[in-house]
């Protein structure tokens, strides 16, 4: 059995995309972070739809590097064929989306990593291991990259492994158009013809738009090129229409590209052509893989391109397995995909990165409730904020599962870093205390400052609320929370929704689950759920039932603790743990409430104030833990 469904071999970069619409690229004020190049897009857009995919290449030993890396991670890409080059730098394109038809792109590849590539970056151990070996036409243009794809094909086919190749071509990376030709795809050359029609012998699969066949086959008639194609390989040929569809032949090239064999295409409004031949490929992988007829493959195939041609980016904008099948099964509603508000939200909740089945969190975004006490002053509430982090950090020691809550009004110092520890990062936004709901002025009548937010920040906010509300009470708080929500979004931030009735009137069994549908009632889809403890199994599944009902794909909820005893806390988890969707805590005072108080009168030092909190936070994630084991056992 081997491990691997597609290994992509060649360029990887950042793109660096133009995020106004419209405008000259001359003329752009700011720009999107996305990973780029066409073998790292189908490495993950393969992985989104289920597949085992690796890459092979290069990124260089800085930010850039690491970036791409650590987002293969997140998409679930083996990167054990990524070379960290230390003398060349990642690669960088930088795009903009001028109009329908004009793409303007710049490619910073002046001896970038991935173009060193060479034979010896080829492992056999790897390549043995994948049941595809995907290459693109770029690392075909250069000696040294060409070698090491030409040992990674001799590789794969002595391994059994298919072939399939993505013409890819981008004549100003042949060297046959100038570094402002960027957006140009096709200029005649019978350089690039000849060292193209020498390696397609080793394919099994072949996919180009006309243009690429035209190089290809060294013809503009597109039949004329195809059949030349033919006359040197037995892939089956895979030509791209635009908006007509893709065509697959797997004989005999006939008169007509409408004598092939077609999937169905989809009316889709064209936003974005970059990076869709990528998206298209992936869902082309997926059929072929799979074993599906060549139309069924296609309509894959031209599924996942749509989705690319309506989104802003590559990588991001490409379907998860879930969402194609949705897709699939419902239709076109609009031509503009990413304005299509139920394919969004399966968009944005099948495709976050993490793993965060265990959520040990230690809260301490508490601002009220520390400018209350004695000796307290804003700079010794940021230095205690510090001392809370080194505690969470302890207990974590580098494992998964443990995050902290932390707000910037007080603890800006450690909110920062704490950034790139590992830990998940809640950072609260509501005005503590208030209700009607009011959020901190920090973030703007619009929330527009979250644009500032680092990007592992989870938007956190707190509402008392109650069924029993009053219509215009209710109203304004959903108004608030989802305008809040929106920006969250908007930004790419995941959004955490903690809702407390109980401080606001009686609760009973139905009580959070009638808020909940409530707020899912007012098109708010938190990422997250933070829920006071309920006190029955009927509570938690009533509650649980409200989600799922509207969500399927949520992340999950966290228990708060409200300053109960650790005992009370115990015997909170005990029930909730029963529950899968519950995936762990979010408890503050009850850790730091009493060390707090005890460090700002002066009694305590730090080391004995780190010490103290780990210990009980240690103790909450011990109880936890064993409460989920029990049930587990139980169930």
């Amino acid at each position: 059995m081997k491990s691997l469904d597609v290994i992509t071999i060649g360029r990887a970069g950042v793109d660096l995309y133009g995020a106004q619409i419209g405008g000259r690229l001359e003329d752009m004020g700011s720009f999107r972070k996305y990973i780029g190049g066409s073998p790292t897009n189908i490495a993950c857009g393969t992985a989104r739809l289920g597949l085992r995919s690796g890459l092979i290449t290069r990124v260089g030993d800085e930010h850039m590097g690491r970036f791409i890396r650590e987002e293969l991670a997140r998409e679930g890409v083996d990167t054990r064929g990524v070379i960290t080059d230390p003398e060349r730098l990642t690669a960088l394109v930088i795009l903009g989306i001028r109009d329908e038809d004009q793409f303007p792109l710049i490619f910073y590849r002046e001896n970038c990593a991935d173009m060193a590539l060479c034979e010896d970056d080829i492992d056999e151990a790897l390549i043995a291991q994948t049941r595809s070996l995907l290459a693109t036409g770029t690392h075909l243009s250069h000696p040294r990259t060409e070698a090491a794809v030409l040992k990674a094909l001799e590789l794969a086919r002595k391994h059994g492994a298919r072939t399939a190749l993505d013409i890819d071509y981008r004549p100003n990376l042949w060297g046959v158009a100038g570094h402002g030709a960027g957006e140009s795809r096709f200029v005649e050359s019978a350089r690039v013809t000849e060292k193209l029609q020498s390696t397609l012998h080793l394919f099994d699969l072949i996919v180009g738009t006309e243009e690429e066949f035209h190089i290809a086959g060294g013809s503009t008639d597109t039949i004329a090129a195809l059949r030349a194609v033919r006359a040197v390989s037995a892939a089956t040929l895979v030509c791209k229409r635009g908006a007509r569809g893709a065509v697959a032949f797997a004989g005999a090239i006939p008169d007509s590209l409408d004598d092939g064999e077609a999937g169905p295409g989809f009316p889709i409004e064209v936003f974005n052509v970059l990076g869709a031949g990528d998206g298209f490929f992936s869902g082309l992988m997926k059929g072929w893989l799979d074993g599906e007829t060549w139309p069924r493959a296609l309509e894959y195939a031209n599924a996942c391109g749509a989705f690319a041609v309506s989104r802003h980016g590559c990588t991001p904008a490409y379907p998860s397995l879930a969402e194609l099948e949705f897709f699939l099964r419902r239709g076109v509603i609009r031509p503009d995909l990413r304005n299509d508000a139920a394919l969004e939200q399966i968009h944005w909740s099948t495709n976050r990165k993490g793993d965060w089945s265990t959520m040990r969190v230690f809260a301490f975004d508490h601002r009220m409730q520390l400018e209350d006490m004695p000796g307290y002053t804003l700079a010794k509430g940021g230095a205690f904020k510090e001392l809370c982090l080194q505690a969470a950090l302890q207990v974590q020691a580098g494992q998964p599962g443990y995050g902290i809550l932390c707000d910037n009004r007080i603890g800006r110092r450690a909110l920062h870093a704490a950034s790139g520890t590992g830990l998940w990062i809640g950072r609260p936004c509501e005005n503590p205390g208030s209700r009607p709901l009011g959020l901190e002025p920090e973030l703007g009548p619009d929330c527009g400052t979250l644009v500032e937010w680092a990007r592992e920040n989870v938007v956190k906010v707190l509402c008392f609320c109650h069924p029993s509300d009053s219509a215009e009470m209710r109203a304004g708080q959903e108004e608030t929370v989802r305008r809040l929500f929106t920006a969250a979004r908007r930004n790419d931030l995941e959004f955490l929704l903690e809702i407390i009735p109980s401080k606001v009137g009686p609760v009973d069994d139905m009580t959070s689950a009638a808020l909940i549908r409530q707020f899912y009632a007012a098109g708010i889809y938190p990422d997250w759920w933070k829920l006071e403890p309920l006190r029955t199994a009927a509570g938690w599944a009533n509650a649980i039932a409200a989600i799922e009902d509207n969500d399927r794909h949520t992340r999950g909820i966290v228990v708060l603790g409200l300053d109960a005893p650790e005992a009370d806390l115990a015997e909170s988890f005990e029930v909730a743990a029963g529950f899968d969707l519950v995936r762990g805590f979010a408890v503050g005072r009850t850790i730091f409430g009493e060390v707090a108080r005890r460090w700002l009168a002066g009694e305590i030092a730090d080391a004995t104030a780190v010490t103290e909190m780990a210990q009980r936070f240690a103790r909450l994630c011990a109880i936890w833990d064993q409460a989920r084991a029990k049930a587990r056992k139980a169930a």
